[in-house]
């Protein structure tokens, strides 16, 4: 934040808005739904600043010449989340040296600042700023309560940001106070590390200007377990949006359907989608249920059923319309179409003088070609 902010001459605050808005509307466009509680970290520094005084009182935190921190030595469970031993965490980590500390691994509650530091509070301590992990502990506990159910976050946070917190939460609570913790694999691309460093990190936006919707790239995620690697790569990316539309067509033939299906078959799929759903989210056995369900007689049933199906997958099910080929396409002739497509491939690999010169054939015979972020329109001129 203090690089972005003198790189781009702006305030801390300037650069956290900007971003805050690229986040909400990515995630509008992904179909996934706003929590209730939106907490900002910056709004929280009087819990914060409670919650480390408390720990203090306790006897969990002492306080050096650069800030309060946490003393590991009096939590003897610490690393039962991740497995790793305190020798293991000393040997292997990278901990912030500091002679003052009484172990290498404890970590800093509260850090004081200089008078030059580009964001900090008032506290007992003076002038500073709170420690990476006492954010999530002080308003976890505000809004969520002393325990409660779950708690996600990436594989990376594993070993020292959850054993972390979880050292500051029962240190204060006195117990238990999450019950399940389920976290996140990474994202690879092409088979290797995703970084911007490498020029391989893709944004929603662009992901659509390469002609995928960001519901192409959600379906894409859902075919993945949570807790395995997912590889990004454009081919997967085509595989997926190709998919996604047949199962949109399909469900459209399904829901102009006139007949029924069988009240037990459908109860027989609800069974497996909800057991797969409740096995640990395993959401790709569960886009194999739907794939199953939409082979049965078209059906509206079949349609509902599906819509409820949604309500986990966020696909958009209630959104589906007649294929293209049933109406901007009907009566438009192949060789329009071959060049249209000969056009769209063209564009994807950055060839702008061939998908003009095709756009030029395509007027000739007498049709227009513009984009949309649907893809492309056929009229006739």
């Amino acid at each position: 934040m203090a690089k972005a902010a003198r790189e781009q001459k702006k305030t801390p605050w300037e650069i956290a808005a900007y971003y805050t808005d690229v986040f909400f509307k990515d995630i509008d466009a992904l179909n996934i739904g706003r929590p209730e509680v939106i907490a900002k970290a910056t709004d929280h520094i009087p819990e914060m600043i409670a919650f480390v005084k408390a720990l203090q009182e306790k006897g969990f935190a002492y306080e050096i010449t650069d800030g309060i921190y946490y003393d590991i030595s009096k939590f003897p469970t610490y690393g039962k989340l991740s497995g790793q031993t305190l020798d293991e965490k000393e040997a292997g980590a990278r901990v912030e040296e500091n002679s003052e500390k009484h172990h290498p691994a404890d970590f800093a509650l509260w850090k004081k600042a200089d008078k030059n530091h580009i964001m900090q509070w008032e506290s007992p301590w003076g002038m500073g700023f709170p420690g990476w992990h006492i954010e999530c502990s002080a308003m976890s506990r505000k809004y969520l309560g002393e325990v409660f159910d779950i708690h996600s976050g990436g594989i990376d946070a594993v070993p020292v940001h959850h054993e972390n917190e979880i050292a500051q939460n029962e240190a204060l609570a006195g117990k238990q106070t999450v019950n399940y913790w389920m976290h996140g694999e990474f994202m690879m691309v092409d088979g290797g590390k995703m970084s911007k460093s490498l020029g391989n990190v893709y944004t929603i936006s662009q992901l659509r200007e390469k002609g995928y919707e960001p519901l192409d790239f959600r379906f894409f995620c859902l075919n993945a377990h949570y807790r395995k690697k997912l590889n990004f790569t454009f081919e997967g990316m085509t595989a997926a949006k190709t998919s996604r539309e047949r199962i949109m067509a399909s469900l459209y033939q399904h829901k102009n359907a006139q007949a029924t299906t069988d009240p037990a078959v459908l109860n027989d799929y609800r069974t497996k989608f909800n057991d797969a759903v409740n096995d640990d989210l395993n959401i790709p056995l569960a886009l194999g249920v739907l794939f199953n369900l939409l082979k049965e007689p078209k059906s509206k049933d079949v349609y509902a059923l599906a819509l409820d199906f949604d309500k986990v997958f966020g696909l958009n099910f209630d959104k589906v319309s007649a294929p293209k080929q049933e109406t901007e396409t009907a009566d438009i002739p192949q060789e329009v179409l071959d060049l249209v497509q000969r056009r769209t491939e063209a564009k994807k690999s950055k060839n702008f003088a061939l998908a003009d010169e095709i756009r030029g054939k395509i007027a000739a015979l007498g049709y227009e070609v513009k984009d949309t972020r649907e893809g492309a329109v056929i009229t006739k001129l």
